[in-house]
C-alpha cells in the first residue's frame, strides 16, 4: 500500500518540511526528489518530496495538487548526502538542496530548447529533372535540398544561416514531399566549438602502475575508501585518473572529476574527451542555463558517463557512481562562500561513503588535513615521487631581492637574472610564464608628501590602480573611482599622487618594455571575463602565439605546456603577509604548484622566485619541492596552537551597516552561545573581522576552536535557527573555515 503522507521541503527558505496528503491518483507519480505543487496558506508553492510516513502528527493535512516534474531531481543517496551537507554545514536544509541541484534544473519551467527540424522523407526521391528545374527556378530552396540530402537532418535555422533559405522555401519543399519539418529537441552543447581528436592509453611508468592498483583495489573493496595520491608535478597523475576511470567504465559504472578552476576545464576536457568521446559531460558556472540543463539532463538519462567540472559538478546525477577525483584537494577553491558552505573534498568522501564509491584525493602539495590522514592510515597512499618521460624537475633558483636592491640601488620588478633567463628563452623559440598573485597595475594611490592612501568609500581596504582603463577599482565591492589630480587629505591637496605597488597589469607594462618584440598575455579576473575567455588565452599559448603569459594563480596549476622552459615568480612572498594561521601552507602550495609549470616537455626547466623572505621554510621547502619537510614544520607549529587539522574551526561572520549595532550582536550571540557549548570547544572573540568594513557594512567575527566536528555541531546549527538578530544585521557561520580572513 503506497505511503499515505508525503514530506515536502518548499522552496520557502523555511527550513523545515511539511506534511502533505498524496492523493491515490497521483500516487503512482509522487516519489523521492519529485517537484510538486501543493497549497500553502492563501498560495500555491512548489516543493521537493523528501520523505513518506503512514500518518502525521498534524491533523487536517491539506493534499498535494499536482506533480510538476517528470522525473525526480534527486534520489535517496542524494537526499541523505544534502541531509548531511545541512547538518555538517549548520545549514538551511532548503540550500543544501539547491546546492545539489542547479538552479537550471530545479526553476520552474526548465525544460530543453526546440527548434523547427528538417528531415528527408524516406519516400522521397526526386528526378534528376526535378532537382535540376528547383536550381533554375529557386537555388536556395536547391542548395538546402542539397545539404539536407547529404546529412538527412537539420535545424531551419542552420539551413537558413549555411543556405539562405526562408522557412517558406522549406515549406514549399514539404509541399513536395520531399523533406518533413517537426519541432525538434536541441542539446544545447558547450563542447560544440572544442575539436578534439582520439587519443589512446600511453604505457604506464612502474610507479604509474603501482598507484593506479592501489586505487582499483579500493573500487573493488566491499567499503572502497579514498586514496591520496601524492605525486609530483608532471609525474602523470591525470593519466592515473584516465585509466582508473576506464576501469569503472569497463565495471558499467560512471565517474566524476573535479577541478579546482574553470581554467583547468578546457585542457581537461580535451584530454576526457580525447580519450572517451560524446560519454564526457561538463559542469562549471560558466555554462550558459540552457547548457548546463542539458548537461545534467544528459547525465541523469545516462547518457553521458564521465562528468568533469569545478565545485558543483560534484553533485552530478552519475548512476551507479564508482569513482569521484578531486584534482588539487588541497585548493581553497573547492570551499563554497554562500549557505550551504561546504568543501566540495569533504562533500566528495561523504558521498563516496554514502554510495560506496572510491574517492582520489590528488595534490603534489597535498592539505595538511589529508595528509595527516593518510599518515594515520585513514587513507590510502599512493605516491609519484618522479615525472613521466625521466624529465627532470625544474632547477629552481631563490632570488633575494634585498641583495638584488642594494647592486641595483633601487628595488626592480624583474631581477636581472630573470631578464636575462627571458632574453634566453626568447632567442631559443621557448616559452615564458611570470606569476604574480595580484591584479591591477599599482595596489596603492599615495600622496608622496602626507602619505594619504586612497581607501575604498565602503570598505576598509586599499584601491587598486588600473592603468588600462584609467581608473582605480576596489576588489572587494567593485567600486571604480577616477584617479584624484591631488592628494585627498584637505590639509595636504598636494598634486601628483604616486602609485605603490605591483599587480600584474604593471608587470605586463614592465615585460613589453624590456622586451618590445615578444608576444606578452595577461590571464587574471580582469582579462577571463567572457565565457570562453580562458580557453582562448591558453589556447593561443598551447599553439605559440604568446611568447610570455603573466597571471594570477589561474596559471599556477594543472596546466601542461611541454614548450614552458622558464617560470619567475614575482613577489614570493605577498600570501606570507596575510594575517592567517594557514599563510606558509599557502604559500608553499602556490609557489610549489607554479614551479612545476616549467619543464613538462624534452627541454629542462628553470625556476626564479623572486622574494624578500628568501630563508623562509615555506619558500626552502618550495625550492626543493620537499613536502614532507614542510609538512613537519608545519604541523608542529599547528599541534603547538592547537590550530586545523588538530581542531576544527568554525567562524561565525556578523554584519550590517550600524557598527554598534553588529558589535552588541556579535557580544550576544556570544555570550548566549558558550553555556550551550562543551568545555572542549575554545571560543575566540568576537572581535572585528580581519576584512572591518566591506559594501558598507561592517563586520565582527566570533572563532569556534572544536575537537571534532560533533562537538559544536548540532549545537550550533538549532543555535542559528533559533537566534534571531537586531534588524539590519546578517550572520552566518562557515564550518572547516579554510582562513581567519
Amino acid at each position: 500500500m503506497p505511503p499515505a503522507v508525503a514530506r515536502i521541503l518548499t522552496e520557502l527558505a523555511l527550513d523545515r518540511e511539511f506534511d502533505y496528503l498524496v492523493p491515490p491518483e497521483l500516487a503512482a507519480q509522487v516519489r523521492i526528489g519529485c517537484v510538486v505543487r501543493v497549497p500553502f496558506g492563501r498560495r500555491r508553492a512548489r516543493g521537493f518530496v523528501v520523505g513518506f510516513a503512514e500518518t502525521s502528527a498534524f491533523p487536517n493535512l491539506k493534499s498535494i495538487e499536482s506533480v510538476a516534474s517528470d522525473l525526480p531531481l534527486f534520489d535517496e543517496p542524494m537526499l541523505r548526502l544534502a541531509r548531511w551537507i545541512a547538518d555538517y554545514y549548520a545549514a538551511p536544509f532548503e540550500s543544501a538542496v539547491a546546492a545539489i541541484l542547479p538552479a537550471a534544473v530545479r526553476r520552474d519551467g526548465a525544460k530543453f530548447k526546440e527548434q523547427l527540424v528538417a528531415a528527408v522523407c524516406e519516400s522521397a526521391a526526386p528526378t534528376a529533372e526535378e532537382e535540376a528545374a528547383l536550381a533554375k527556378k529557386s537555388p536556395k530552396q536547391a542548395a538546402a535540398w542539397a545539404a539536407l540530402k547529404a546529412r538527412r537532418e537539420a535545424t531551419a535555422a542552420a539551413l537558413a544561416e549555411e543556405t539562405g533559405v526562408a522557412l517558406d522555401g522549406l515549406r514549399r519543399l514539404e509541399k513536395k514531399g520531399w523533406i518533413a519539418l517537426a519541432k525538434g529537441v536541441i542539446r544545447r552543447d558547450p563542447h560544440v566549438r572544442l575539436k578534439v581528436l582520439p587519443t589512446t592509453a600511453p604505457p604506464l611508468t612502474d610507479e604509474q602502475k603501482t598507484a593506479l592498483a592501489v586505487i582499483r583495489a579500493e573500487m573493488a573493496a566491499p567499503k572502497p575508501g579514498v586514496v591520496l595520491l601524492h605525486g609530483v608535478t608532471g609525474s602523470g597523475k591525470t593519466e592515473v585518473y584516465l585509466a582508473a576511470i576506464q576501469a569503472a567504465l569497463d565495471a558499467g559504472q560512471g565517474a566524476i572529476a573535479l577541478v579546482p578552476e574553470i581554467a583547468l576545464t578546457p585542457q581537461t576536457m580535451e584530454r576526457f574527451r580525447g580519450r572517451f568521446g560524446d560519454v564526457v559531460a561538463v559542469l562549471h558556472s560558466h555554462l550558459s542555463d540552457g547548457e548546463r540543463h542539458d548537461e545534467w539532463r544528459r547525465i541523469a538519462a545516462g547518457q553521458a558517463r564521465v562528468v568533469v567540472g569545478a565545485r558543483s559538478a560534484l553533485f552530478a546525477p552519475v548512476r551507479p557512481l564508482g569513482l569521484l577525483v578531486v584534482d588539487e584537494e588541497h585548493e581553497p577553491a573547492y570551499k563554497q562562500d554562500e549557505a550551504p558552505r561546504y568543501g566540495a573534498r569533504d562533500v566528495a568522501v561523504m558521498r563516496g561513503h554514502l554510495e560506496n564509491c572510491a574517492v582520489v584525493l590528488g595534490s603534489a602539495t597535498p592539505s595538511l588535513e589529508s595528509y595527516r590522514h593518510a599518515r594515520a592510515g585513514k587513507y590510502k597512499l599512493a605516491r609519484l615521487t618522479k615525472r613521466v618521460d625521466r624529465r627532470t624537475m625544474p632547477t629552481v633558483r631563490v632570488v633575494d631581492m634585498r641583495v638584488e636592491a642594494e647592486k641595483a640601488g633601487a628595488a626592480h620588478l624583474l631581477s636581472q637574472e630573470l631578464v636575462e633567463a627571458i632574453r634566453l628563452r626568447l632567442a631559443q623559440g621557448e616559452q615564458t610564464m611570470l606569476f604574480l598573485n595580484r591584479r591591477g597595475y599599482a595596489t596603492t594611490v599615495m600622496c608622496p608628501v602626507c602619505g594619504h592612501v586612497e581607501t575604498c568609500p565602503h570598505c576598509s581596504v586599499k584601491m587598486t590602480y588600473h592603468k588600462t582603463a584609467d581608473h582605480m577599482v576596489c576588489h572587494v565591492c567593485g567600486t571604480i573611482k577616477p584617479v584624484p589630480a591631488r592628494c585627498a587629505n584637505p590639509e595636504c591637496r598636494a598634486p601628483n599622487v604616486k602609485m605603490a605597488g605591483v599587480g600584474t597589469q604593471r608587470v605586463e607594462a614592465a615585460v613589453k618594455k624590456i622586451f618590445p618584440r615578444a608576444r606578452v598575455a595577461r590571464m587574471d579576473s580582469d582579462t577571463t571575463g567572457g565565457k570562453d575567455a580562458h580557453a582562448q588565452i591558453l589556447g593561443k599559448f598551447r599553439r605559440g602565439d604568446v611568447d610570455i603569459l603573466i597571471g594570477t594563480q589561474m596559471i599556477a596549476k594543472g596546466l601542461d605546456f611541454p614548450n614552458v622552459t622558464l617560470v619567475g615568480v614575482i613577489y614570493a612572498d605577498l600570501s606570507l603577509q596575510m594575517p592567517d594561521f594557514r599563510a606558509a601552507e599557502r604559500t608553499f602550495q602556490l609557489l610549489t604548484q607554479v614551479a612545476g609549470r616549467a619543464g613538462r616537455g624534452d627541454v629542462p626547466g628553470e625556476v626564479f622566485i623572486q622574494t624578500y623572505a628568501p630563508f623562509h621554510p615555506a619558500v626552502q621547502s618550495a625550492r626543493t619541492a620537499d613536502f614532507e619537510t614542510f609538512y613537519d614544520q608545519e604541523i608542529e607549529f599547528r599541534r603547538e596552537l592547537r590550530y586545523p587539522p588538530f581542531t576544527r574551526l568554525t567562524t561565525v561572520l556578523f554584519k550590517g551597516p550600524d557598527e554598534a549595532a553588529v558589535d552588541a550582536c556579535s557580544k550576544d550571540f556570544a555570550e548566549k552561545l558558550k553555556p550551550q557549548l562543551p568545555p572542549s570547544v575554545r571560543v575566540g572573540g568576537p572581535a572585528p573581522a580581519p576584512l572591518a568594513k566591506a559594501k558598507n557594512h561592517f563586520r565582527a567575527q566570533l572563532l569556534l576552536f572544536a575537537p571534532s566536528a560533533k562537538e559544536c555541531g548540532a549545537v550550533l546549527r538549532n543555535f542559528l535557527k533559533a537566534y534571531k538578530p537586531p534588524k539590519g544585521v546578517t550572520l552566518h557561520a562557515t564550518v572547516d573555515a579554510l582562513s581567519l580572513m
